[in-house]
């Protein structure tokens, strides 16, 4: 078992570490209050080979795998969470395409994706279907040669932004199981009858464009189907065995980012005649810090590796995401902490951390589901 990353993964670290420091510092805070990132940040990012790194190079990707797509996401959540999820969210369900997608549908929309010339949104989330997507009423009703479409989906990524989005809607009501319900279609957001409201005042990552979405009787040909008819609901945990696992890169990169402003404050900081990390208390919380991180991280990357060599772990890929979430929030509650007063003030780059690090345990399954992923591998169905 290698520990290592190669040279070209390194190189990948570096330099989306670089253009993250370059780009991102100093508009960060900004990106927060105006809840926006410029779509022109996207784009050269985009053409500097950030977005979409797993996207084969048939249709325009780096053909690279999720640990390059994790590595690139941790670097970005360490400089800033709002944008390095904006990235990550511009291919949100681009891996329906890959497993599912049709040769026309694959080049027609994953290679506007890594040019940075479109950005996709997958609509699952529905008032009453949180965490029990196969609860979905949003509807998908065939007639002649076109899908319709009608109801509404919440706090659903670039709902106001994207060029195209996946729904996740019910097509075959009567089917006897409640798992071959529902399929996966595309639609273009410019259809008549696609309609979004940008939510505003999130708690945190609010620079990533997040909407509540309806749908109108919004007709869309038979052919943007993705995969098989009433077998959407195995597609989206398919996806989510994949999108969980670079989620967890979200988790490291927010708590390393939030370990580094609490070593560059007690170095500096004076109480009681001497700099904070003079004191015990202070050393023993930065050890404990970085050593859940690094914890993390190996499980992250672990599970980011198995699936580049073919290995689809969904117990694997839950603990990596499920341990990542609560790493980040206990460790930026330690950051703040040792900031004092002076975290607590919205001037502060941990006090946007902190705010952002609980989504980490709620979007992509709550950690409860996570736990229910897990236990149930565990323990079969008893």
């Amino acid at each position: 078992m290698q520990f290592q990353l190669t040279r070209e993964q390194k190189d990948i670290q570096k330099a989306a570490r670089e253009f993250a420091e370059g780009e991102f510092r100093d508009i960060a805070r900004e990106c927060e209050q105006k809840e926006e990132v410029p779509r022109a940040l996207i784009k050269k990012g985009a053409e500097l080979g950030f977005v979409g790194v797993f996207i084969p190079e048939a249709y325009g990707g780096a053909g690279l795998g999720f640990l390059e797509q994790t590595l690139i996401a941790e670097e970005f959540w360490r400089i800033d969470p709002g944008i390095g999820q904006q990235f990550s969210s511009v291919t949100f369900g681009a891996e329906e395409f890959i497993l599912y997608g049709t040769e026309e549908q694959k080049r027609k929309y994953l290679t506007r994706l890594v040019t940075g010339d479109a950005v996709m949104g997958f609509a699952i989330t529905e008032p009453n279907a949180g965490s029990d997507a196969g609860a979905g009423t949003t509807s998908g009703i065939l007639m002649d040669d076109q899908w319709i479409v009608n109801g509404n989906k919440v706090m659903i990524g670039n709902g106001t932004v994207a060029d195209f989005m996946l729904v996740f809607c019910q097509t075959d009501a009567e089917a006897a199981s409640k798992s071959k319900r529902h399929s996966i279609i595309v639609v273009e957001t410019d259809n008549p009858g696609y309609e979004a409201d940008k939510i505003t005042g999130k708690m945190g990552i609010r620079a990533s464009d997040t909407g509540n979405v309806f749908f109108a009787d919004v007709r869309v040909p038979k052919t943007n189907l993705i995969g098989t008819r009433g077998n959407g609901f195995s597609q989206l945990m398919n996806f989510f065995d994949r999108s969980r696992c670079y989620v967890s890169g979200h988790g490291v990169g927010l708590a390393q980012g939030a370990l580094e402003m609490a070593i560059r404050h007690v170095k500096t900081r004076e109480q009681f005649g001497q700099k904070l990390a003079g004191f015990q208390v202070t050393q023993f919380k930065i050890a404990e810090m970085a050593t859940k991180i690094e914890l993390a991280r190996t499980l992250a990357y672990r599970a980011a590796g198995q699936l580049d060599s073919g290995v689809v772990d969904a117990k694997i890929v839950a603990m990596a995401k499920m341990n990542a979430g609560r790493t980040a929030v206990e460790v930026v509650d330690e950051a703040l902490q040792l900031h004092g007063g002076y975290g607590y003030m919205d001037d502060s780059d941990v006090e946007r951390f902190y705010r952002a690090a609980k989504v980490l345990e709620i979007y992509e399954g709550t950690k409860e589901v996570e736990k229910i992923v897990i236990g149930r591998r565990l323990l079969g169905r008893f």
